[in-house]
């Protein structure tokens, strides 16, 4: 009785042994995909606007303020940022402008020049010279918020008492 049941044990461990060998597979595999685009954009608005003063004396010289952009490109993106003001100071792109009256534009026609630059020693003119490198300041993007400082400067406010402002565009290439 031994004997049969110790036949039949490896009986049926060759029927399962002999199962599991005829058993094929087949295979076949996939990708994930996924194409990230080059991106840039800035964040300037209101909290970026820069003052020169609201109580200035017309025999003052050299008022100067600053305040940031910020810029944020994609990693390992170059990019460029020019800045043009809206009424610029003889039409050119050197980042020299012109600021208007506020209130008074109608009866107020003085142009209040200013120039913006990237350097707080306000040496560096900051334009909008997109394209040939010059008057612009550059980065290369890491992903997140990159900050710009930016400086402008009026060399005379011998001008009719007002308030005076100018729009800036920020431009950035990548």
């Amino acid at each position: 009785m031994l004997k049969l049941a110790v036949a039949a044990a490896a009986t049926a461990t060759l029927v399962f042994a002999s199962g599991s060998a005829l058993a094929d597979t087949a295979g076949a595999s996939f990708q994930v995909k996924m194409t990230i685009v080059r991106s840039c954009s800035v964040t300037a608005g209101n909290a970026s606007d820069i003052s020169l003063g609201t109580s200035v004396q017309p025999t003052a010289t050299n008022q100067t303020g600053n305040n940031t952009i910020s810029v944020t490109c994609s990693k390992t993106t170059p990019y460029t940022v020019g800045l043009l003001p809206s009424s610029t100071n003889g039409g050119t792109t050197d980042g020299t402008g012109a600021m208007s009256s506020v209130a008074n534009s109608a009866t107020n026609t003085d142009k209040v020049p200013y120039a913006l630059y990237s350097n707080a020693g306000n040496t560096t003119v900051w334009g909008n010279t997109i394209g040939t490198g010059a008057n612009v300041v550059g980065g290369t993007g890491t992903g997140a918020a990159i900050t710009h400082t930016v400086y402008a400067k009026n060399t005379n406010a011998n001008f009719t008492p007002d308030s005076y402002a100018d729009t800036v565009t920020v431009t950035v290439t990548y």
